[in-house]
């Protein structure tokens, strides 16, 4: 999972980014670097643009590691209370499942841990490998699984 303080750090960048396009590579570098870099021979407009550029380049790259996070943010945390998407999990459980269970603890092919938290039961179920799909309620933070074909839905809650 991603840490959060990668997220904070996705946040600052985007806040921060204009305030280091603001400034001329001229004023971020040491007149040292500035003249072993060969920038003393541009001409002031030459150095606009070269300005211009790295501005538009900061602030571009910026943008897609903030989206970047934020979509990696979503994905791995689905599940958790109510945060990402409202699209359906699908996945698989690796190996045999043999029905619902309260307090059964499921894994799925994508690495998700999901608990069931209600008292369903699917009773004669024997699968392998089988094909699941977990959907989150219209109203609150609840999640659904139904395995395979079988109509019965367990209330589920991520824990990994």
């Amino acid at each position: 999972m991603m840490p959060v303080r990668s997220i904070f750090l996705a946040a600052l960048l985007l806040v921060a980014s204009p305030a280091f396009a603001q400034q001329s590579i001229q004023a971020q570098m040491s007149a040292d670097e500035f003249k072993a870099a060969g920038l003393d021979k541009l001409s002031a407009a030459e150095l606009a643009r070269l300005d211009a550029w790295l501005n538009r380049t900061i602030v571009d790259e910026t943008a897609k590691a903030a989206d970047v996070a934020k979509d990696r943010v979503i994905k791995e945390h689905r599940g958790f209370a109510s945060f990402g998407t409202d699209e359906p999990i699908t996945a698989r459980i690796p190996g045999e499942f043999r029905g619902f269970r309260q307090g059964r603890d499921y894994t799925l092919d994508n690495g998700q841990v999901w608990r069931q938290v209600d008292g369903a039961s699917l009773v004669g179920a024997r699968l392998t490998d089988a094909q699941v799909t977990i959907t989150p309620s219209l109203v609150g933070s609840t999640w659904y699984m139904q395995v395979g074909t079988y109509n019965t839905r367990a209330k589920v809650q991520r824990i990994k």
